[in-house]
């Protein structure tokens, strides 16, 4: 039960996740840094009760080892959270971050000196195009948008257009460095586990604990997206209560996201200590998968017909990537015949 429980939730929490994350960042762009600090936080204060046992228990894993995980983990947050402010819609920062099996597959190579099977660099060149076709027709959408926007090439409007577009090449940025400090990340976190053992909740919480300083560099961006946050009106929905209907909205989609995000990450990391990572993989794609579904279809987010195409290479390409087409076959091969001799054996036994 400890699997499936782990599945159900990783599915409950990360999905609703993403519907507070894509309210949050609708009204506020900027807002990535004030959400990190949030999540991180909450996380630390429940590991710190339940975890450490209010700092009794002694960690197995040396603290310079998590050090290391705390750099790499903060950077890659805050710059995955920073790139909605680049013109990064919600999809395509789902899409994009999906193929981060190409860049695990190039850090292996060059760090680990890994080789792999025919099969995972056909994946991973699935992967690579449906990624590069949906950068491409976000590219081409937000162009169209900007130019729809009453701006002529007469009027400046081509500055507009070339100025957007440099915006959201940033965020491009922003997200491949993320993509590939994380692959980095992992192949650390894998050796790590490989030396001391796995420690899921030990290692979500130290990660977490030891990332907070860092959130004193972005003080005056939390201070401004919290004066944003107040300043937003109330739910209409909870006016009826006494305490919540007074609240600002965006604290409350706050509120909904640190708690959907530690539900998400605490399962995330149980689920690699109770499955094997095929199974992992699985459920982590198929988590992003239906969550881009729900964001295209609630937020109506543009997705065009060259998404689809992107948006079934890449996924289409993790499931190769993940064996899952040869377990299939494995599990569907008719079982061998039972020769006479094997019959009489079993009735001599």
């Amino acid at each position: 039960m400890g699997a499936r429980s782990a599945i159900f939730m990783v599915f409950v929490g990360c999905c609703s996740n993403v519907v507070f994350l894509e309210l949050l960042v609708k009204a506020e762009p900027g807002s990535g840094n004030i959400i990190t600090c949030a999540q991180f936080l909450f996380i630390t204060l429940h590991g710190f009760l339940f975890t450490t046992r209010l700092g009794t228990k002694r960690n197995v894993v040396p603290l310079r080892d998590y050090l290391v995980l705390v750099v790499l983990f903060f950077i890659v947050n805050v710059t995955n959270n920073l790139a909605f402010a680049f013109n990064i819609s919600m999809p395509l920062h789902m899409i994009f971050r999906s193929g981060g099996l190409i860049a695990n597959m190039v850090m292996a190579l060059v760090v680990l000196g890994r080789r792999y099977t025919l099969s995972k660099y056909v994946s991973v060149a699935m992967i690579t195009l449906g990624t590069l076709v949906c950068t491409y027709a976000s590219a081409h959408f937000l162009e169209e948008a900007v130019t729809d926007g009453g701006e002529s090439p007469d009027d400046g409007g081509n500055g507009d257009v070339l100025s957007s577009f440099a915006t959201w090449l940033a965020g491009i940025a922003l997200l491949t460095f993320a993509l590939f400090l994380s692959a980095r990340m992992g192949i650390f976190q894998e050796c790590l586990y490989a030396q001391h053992g796995k420690h899921p909740q030990e290692a979500l919480f130290y990660i977490h604990a030891l990332s907070l300083p860092g959130f004193l560099m972005t003080v005056s961006s939390i201070m401004e997206s919290a004066k944003r946050f107040t300043s937003s009106q109330p739910l209409p929905a909870m006016a009826a209560l006494p305490l919540l209907g007074a609240t600002p909205r965006l604290w409350l989609f706050l509120l909904g996201n640190t708690l959907t995000q530690f539900v998400c990450i605490s399962s995330v990391f149980r689920l690699t200590s109770e499955c094997s990572s095929l199974t992992v993989t699985l459920v982590l794609t198929l988590r992003k998968f239906l969550s881009l579904l729900f964001s295209i279809a609630y937020f109506a987010n543009p997705f065009t017909l060259a998404h689809w195409v992107g948006t079934v290479l890449v996924f289409g390409g993790t499931l190769i990537f993940s064996e899952v087409p040869s377990k299939v076959r494995e599990a569907m091969a008719p079982a061998p015949p039972v020769s006479a001799s094997d019959v009489t054996a079993k009735k001599t036994d």
